[in-house]
């Protein structure tokens, strides 16, 4: 006789009331259906239509590729670091930015854990191999700051690591604006019951299952533990030469176009159409600790 799986139903502490989550039932429970979309005081009521959506979208991506034109010509480097919690949205963003960028000369950087020789260097080392020369745009998916959130989170690295990456960062990062670097920071924001009903749509898709790790179910109890760590790692690594721009994500949609006017809009680069870019939406973008406040 087969034996019954383990389950893999936590309790959690919600808006104050105790509720049981079951990743593996199929059905998402009613009090996460209902407070998912406004989940961590999101500002608006439903998702952005899919028409506007994709017009605008379609507008952007056009700006992006002048933009590799530009520093085709110019040699301008970029590169975009995305942070958030599981499920924020960072590889849908990631897509959104690169769909029509030349890939000779845009690459998104995924690094695995580290291997045994990378774990004996300098803990920026593996990174700064990675970072964009003349021309190119590189996109993080997840960076450096795994040691700000996942690692201290999750048991990966001693206090006194996280404690030295802290001083340390702003330090690295004053090094790539002095490079004349174009470097975003971007930190997608969502709401709690939001990331629940994230986790139960990749269980239950056979197209994106792979997507929800062992480490996502652990993570469940830790929420408390992650906002402090992302808390502090805002205060003390927001600063004029690396800025951490704050986005909104509840709604991919309004986050994705977002993220992509804040970059262009940041960015003086050859046939720039401001029309086309319109404006950056202040009730989704924010710059730094206080937006989250």
């Amino acid at each position: 006789m087969a034996e019954k799986a383990e389950s893999r139903a936590v309790e959690l502490d919600i808006r104050g009331k105790k509720r049981v989550f079951d990743v593996d039932d199929p059905v998402l429970p009613d009090w996460i259906e209902e407070k998912a979309f406004d989940s961590g005081d999101y500002p608006y009521g439903k998702k952005l239509g899919n028409d506007e959506y994709e017009k605008t979208l379609t507008q952007l991506q056009i700006e992006l590729v002048k933009v590799q034109f530009w520093q085709q010509k110019t040699g301008k480097r970029i590169m975009a670091v995305f942070e958030g919690r599981d499920a924020a949205g960072k590889g849908g963003a990631i897509h959104a930015t690169m769909a029509y960028m030349n890939p000779r000369s845009a690459r998104i950087v995924a690094l695995t854990k580290p291997t045994e020789t990378e774990r004996g260097q300098w803990y920026f080392q593996r990174y700064v191999a990675t970072f964009p020369t003349a021309g190119e745009f590189v996109l993080f998916d997840r960076s450096w700051y795994n040691r700000a959130g996942v690692e201290p989170v999750m048991g990966f690295c001693t206090p006194e690591e996280y404690e030295k990456f802290l001083k340390e960062a702003p330090r690295f990062e004053k090094m790539i604006a002095s490079e004349d670097i174009h470097f975003f920071k971007f930190w997608l924001d969502i709401g709690r019951e939001m990331q629940l009903k994230r986790f139960h749509d990749r269980r239950h898709d056979p197209l994106k299952v792979w997507k929800l790790s062992p480490m996502d179910i652990a993570a469940l109890n830790k929420w408390g533990d992650y906002s402090d760590k992302r808390d502090r790692m805002l205060k003390e690594t927001h600063t004029d030469n690396a800025p951490w721009t704050v986005i909104r994500a509840n709604d991919k949609r309004r986050a994705r176009i977002n993220l992509i006017r804040h970059i262009l809009t940041t960015l003086d680069y050859e046939g720039k159409d401001k029309q086309a870019i319109g404006t950056v939406d202040d009730k989704i973008v924010g710059s730094g600790p206080g937006f989250l406040k």
